[in-house]
């Protein structure tokens, strides 16, 4: 594996893996994420995670300073709102967001849901994953800011409501 940094000509990546073949449960919104394409990898240009939703919901309402983040339905339904737009997505539909803009998403349907995010440049987004994955089930809206402060982002608002 390369160094910090480093490109390598190549990163395989097996079904169901996760780049560096652990992944992040992030308690507080029931996902498993697993890298695809990182950071490390790509000169912090570009990081790809495949999100797996166990339950209903999702993040709360953020804003990413310096990334375009996409997503891709694999599996399920979706209910994602970039600014004032309201988009419901189902399997292979894909949307992307402009960096400034406030967005959040959520897993609306019955099953387990899986969806492919990409952000771009990468900036500190795994490590971010990495932080969420130690907060626990119910953390404290003031633990959440400081995570998303920290690397380069803002919480401004709830989770979706989802009925």
């Amino acid at each position: 594996m390369a160094g910090e940094g480093a490109k390598i000509p190549a990163a395989y990546v097996p079904a169901g893996g996760d780049r560096f073949r652990s992944q992040r449960d992030i308690h507080y919104t029931s996902t498993v994420i697993a890298i695809k394409a990182s950071t490390r990898d790509t000169d912090g240009g570009l990081s790809v995670a495949e999100i797996t939703t166990l339950e209903k919901g999702g993040p709360v309402r953020h804003v990413h300073h310096e990334q375009d983040e996409w997503w891709y339905v694999v599996e399920d339904e979706y209910v994602i709102e970039v600014g004032e737009e309201r988009y419901e997505l189902g399997p292979g539909d894909s949307l992307l967001a402009a960096r400034k803009v406030a967005h959040v998403w959520a897993h609306v349907g019955e099953g387990t849901g899986r969806l492919i995010g990409a952000l771009q440049p990468a900036g500190q987004i795994e490590a971010f994953f990495d932080e969420l994955a130690k907060l626990g089930s119910s953390p404290e809206r003031e633990d959440l800011s400081r995570a998303f402060s920290s690397h380069g982002m803002e919480l401004v608002g709830p989770p979706l409501s989802i009925e």
